[in-house]
């Protein structure tokens, strides 16, 4: 078993962090809201530190899963980071959805100190975390992606190293292009089949055993028609990740269209007050006037 320092405890990093823990590994923990690191420690086990620095001390792998490109420089470089602390051969394992950039800054950094540093952003919602079943999707080292798959597989069902650093990130940036337009062509969908006076059981019953079948249509048609929005995934965070997808694109030559108009809906859906709701609101700016004639 290894001991692991994990960096984070949101509603994804507190889960996986606990699934770690349960798989015998010898964890210490920290979050900016020490309560929290707290809590995680009374349900878990394990032990909580002051700073990411004195969580990594004597760390074989960092974990960690923050906000975004500034959260994860504060964390690891700042000036209670932890990179100035890691011990050689020691790993840094990073789920945060950033910046290729920012990734690729990282593994330079951790390198140049004998230790080692993998990006690797997950796919599942907060509902894999909890259940153990993300996706992750790696970028960096061979040897330290190896070191580190057993970790990993703590909470995950499925763990692939893609390519050097920073593919990770460019892997989930594809994910979130992907999503994004699958949710709004679905919220488009239903939309129009209530506005046209179907039974959308009866049609997406039917539908979903052919071409237009998607994990959001099997679990989201519901939810979405009935204007329930709180499973997981905010728009505030897809909002977050599109910026990051946008950004990359213009420096690498893609066009996004789709995902530059879908960002715009999901502003939208911000000013409806939906901030917080998940990311098949997208139905909610649609059905904004449904009882209108």
């Amino acid at each position: 078993m290894s001991k692991v320092a994990w960096i984070g405890l949101g509603v994804m990093g507190y889960p996986m962090a606990g699934h770690i823990k349960s798989n015998g590994h010898d964890v210490t923990v920290f979050n900016r809201t020490h309560e929290k690191a707290e809590k995680w420690v009374k349900e878990h086990g394990g032990a909580h530190a002051a700073t990411p620095a004195e969580a990594a001390a004597e760390a074989d792998f960092v974990f960690t899963c923050v906000g975004n490109d500034d959260d994860l420089s504060s964390v690891t470089l700042g000036p209670d980071g932890f990179y100035r602390w890691m011990k050689t051969g020691a790993v840094h394992v990073d789920h945060t959805t950033a910046s290729a950039e920012i990734a690729r800054e990282l593994h330079k950094v951790a390198k140049s100190s004998g230790a080692g540093a993998l990006d690797a952003p997950v796919s599942g919602g907060q509902a894999g975390a909890e259940n153990g079943t993300l996706t992750v999707m790696t970028g960096g080292d061979q040897a330290d992606f190896a070191g580190a798959k057993p970790v990993i597989e703590s909470f995950a069902k499925a763990v692939n190293l893609i390519g050097p650093s920073g593919a990770g990130q460019l892997t989930k940036m594809v994910n979130q292009i992907c999503i994004g337009g699958l949710i709004q062509g679905l919220a488009e969908a239903l939309n129009f089949g209530m506005r046209a006076g179907l039974d959308m059981e009866k049609v997406v019953a039917t539908i979903s055993q052919g071409a237009a079948q998607s994990w959001q249509m099997d679990n989201r048609w519901k939810t979405m028609i009935a204007g329930e929005f709180e499973f997981g995934f905010a728009v505030d965070w897809v909002r977050k990740d599109f910026s990051i997808c946008l950004d990359e694109a213009r420096h690498n030559g893609a066009t996004l269209p789709v995902t530059a108009l879908v960002d715009q809906f999901y502003a939208d859906v911000q000013e409806m007050g939906g901030r917080r709701w998940d990311t098949s609101s997208l139905i909610a700016r649609l059905n904004r006037d449904l009882s209108k004639p």
